[in-house]
């Protein structure tokens, strides 16, 4: 009953850690204005996103434009789309492959199986949060090589958005919730396992039938 609720918390983690990348792979705040030195015009703000960029005035009024072209985009970009995308649809997957593995479910019969594609959806979970982090921590770099820059003007520079701090709570919940569906299915394994069965010997007694021990 204790595994079957630790795997049930891995998967609620594993879940939340997709909807977070979902969430941060939409939202345009992967890079943010920097109001630093002779920058200090705060009248609009600039949102810098993997699908769109956002201009958001100081009287709350927002103008979003999508990007025109694919190929003009930045190699940062670009990848951060792809590896995005390719995370949702395994994080998907990843889920029905855990449900129909999971012990609160009747898929497939209990056994050496079923634990099986219940670590193979716990691995999944954190190959998605390995490949998530790739474009986070991509972008990171970028903002900070920039912003430490003397060559890159001040209007130029930017701040980490509040997309990539949700990326990065997404990837530990991916993470997390991964490594604990699987050792959970590991340990279920172990604890299902049937001992070595030893049978005694038939041995016959002095009157030629066998002894009734040996039937118990």
């Amino acid at each position: 009953m204790t595994s079957a609720a630790v795997e049930i918390l891995g998967l609620g983690l594993g879940i939340l850690g997709w909807v977070g990348v979902i969430l941060a792979c939409g939202l345009p705040m992967w890079q943010v204005s920097a109001f630093i030195d002779a920058n200090i015009v705060v009248a609009q703000t600039i949102w810098e996103g993997l699908w769109m960029n956002c201009v958001v005035q100081s009287t709350g009024q927002m103008q979003c434009k999508v990007y025109d072209s694919i190929l003009a985009l930045p190699p940062e970009v670009q990848a951060g789309r792809a590896l995005t995308v390719i995370v949702a649809l395994l994080g998907l997957v990843a889920l029905m492959v855990t449900v129909v593995g999971a012990q609160c479910t009747n898929c497939i019969r209990p056994g050496k199986m079923k634990s099986r594609i219940v670590i193979a959806g716990g691995a999944i979970y954190i190959l998605c949060g390995v490949l998530v982090l790739i474009p986070l921590c991509w972008f990171a770099n970028i903002v900070i090589s920039d912003f430490y820059d003397p060559t890159v003007p001040s209007s130029k520079k930017r701040e980490m958005g509040a997309a990539l701090y949700i990326g990065w709570a997404a990837t530990a919940l991916l993470l997390f919730g991964g490594c604990l569906i699987c050792c959970c299915s590991c340990s279920q394994r172990d604890e299902s396992s049937f001992p070595v069965k030893y049978s005694a010997p038939r041995r016959p007694t002095s009157n030629g039938e066998y002894d009734k021990k040996n039937y118990v």
